[in-house]
């Protein structure tokens, strides 16, 4: 099989010839401190692209893809032309920071001397009322220039090369709205202001809306999944009532998804970070194809219950180890065998792509990368 025939028969629930593997996406990538050790340890010379600079991910260049096997390749919108993004290096405290202020207005920082993540460091909307969000000066999701040179690249992936075409992570609903308002405040408002949430709400929603009209405009025809994504869920469990989710989150995002759904064929992908076993269904009645990253090890994530649960629902994106303990603490031996171990249990009947849980993080060895992606080849063979 090519590997686009590969992951479309896996999320068809069909067995293929082997698993799929998928590398160097949003959440499926790696941070450029590991990356960098990895080229090395790999023997590779290239220059380090960076992908996302909040999370620090590298874009992983062809060869380390091609090692690994990996089927997917993505494509990804940038910002619009009078967005001027970029990071800014200012002086705060007697320390250099690296700023970067996203459309939204939200600042994400860093400090020189580490240089590992951003994190917020200014919520624009902290202290706004429902008339400020009306008044706010939100981007336009559909802003043509976004996606120049959009189509082209789809059509050099679809028509000259063998692999699957995933987008970058979008559709943030959810998220965004903390992002702007600040957590705390955020679960305050949820307990207190669902007028504000539902306000911020429909904002953000309309941005994505607008977006995926014009993106799918563009590809629609081409991609094979559409990645959006909130983290809804933490190490035990919801991160906020699930009454509240069902009644202002959830019907803004299944909008969002049947939206992109009359406009394109390809599969919708979710992600959500942590224990999310209670939203399952609700996702799936959203009309979302695929699931990620799986974390399993977590309260009610058990990979062989989750299967037999939801595996004929919904395909199951990850899970392929511990990510906390075993990945980056483990020898190779042990990580080939918690791979060995999920991937039997996952891939049986289909419905099921490789990938680590969430990204590989700095700190994790080479040769556990190494191992990791070795054994997705070795055992995620159907005969």
């Amino acid at each position: 099989m090519t590997s686009r025939e590969r992951l479309l028969t896996a999320l068809d629930h069909k067995q293929p010839d082997r698993v799929p593997i998928d590398f160097g996406g949003f959440q499926t990538g790696i941070h450029k401190k590991a990356y960098e050790q990895l080229i090395d340890y790999l023997g590779l010379q290239e220059e380090i692209a960076i992908l996302d600079p909040v999370q620090q991910l590298a874009k992983p260049g062809e060869q380390v893809l091609q090692r690994f096997r990996v089927d997917t390749r993505y494509i990804v919108a940038h910002g619009p032309d009078n967005f001027k993004g970029g990071i800014e290096l200012n002086t705060r405290d007697g320390k250099i920071w690296h700023d970067f202020k996203d459309e939204f207005g939200v600042i994400w920082s860093m400090p020189d001397e580490q240089q590992l993540y951003m994190d917020i460091s200014c919520h624009p909307l902290l202290e706004a009322t429902v008339k400020d969000v009306e008044d706010y000066p939100f981007p336009n999701g559909g802003d043509p220039t976004r996606f120049t040179g959009l189509r082209e690249q789809a059509l050099h992936i679809r028509n000259e090369t063998p692999y699957a075409l995933c987008t970058g992570i979008g559709g943030v609903v959810y998220e965004t709205c903390w992002y702007m308002r600040g957590l705390e405040q955020w679960f305050i408002d949820l307990m207190t202001d669902p007028e504000f949430c539902e306000a911020l709400l429909d904002k953000i929603l309309q941005f994505w809306l607008d977006y995926y009209s014009e993106f799918l405009n563009e590809v629609g025809d081409l991609v094979d999944v559409v990645m959006i994504g909130d983290d809804l869920t933490g190490q035990s469990g919801p991160l906020f009532s699930p009454k509240l989710y069902r009644h202002i989150v959830k019907p803004r995002q299944k909008k969002l998804v049947q939206h992109i759904k009359s406009l394109t064929k390809a599969k919708v992908w979710y992600h959500t970070c942590g224990s999310c076993t209670e939203y399952i269904p609700d996702l799936i009645d959203n009309g979302i194809d695929i699931l990620n990253p799986v974390q399993v090890g977590l309260v009610n994530m058990d990979a062989k219950a989750l299967k037999e649960k939801f595996g004929d629902q919904i395909t199951f994106w990850g899970g392929a180890i511990d990510t906390q303990h075993v990945l980056p603490f483990a020898g190779p031996d042990k990580v080939k065998e918690h791979v060995r171990s999920n991937i039997e249990t996952f891939k049986q009947g289909g419905g099921y792509v490789f990938n680590n849980v969430h990204n590989v993080q700095y700190g994790v060895p080479p040769e556990n990368i190494v191992a990791l992606f070795d054994a997705a080849f070795e055992y995620g063979f159907y005969h």
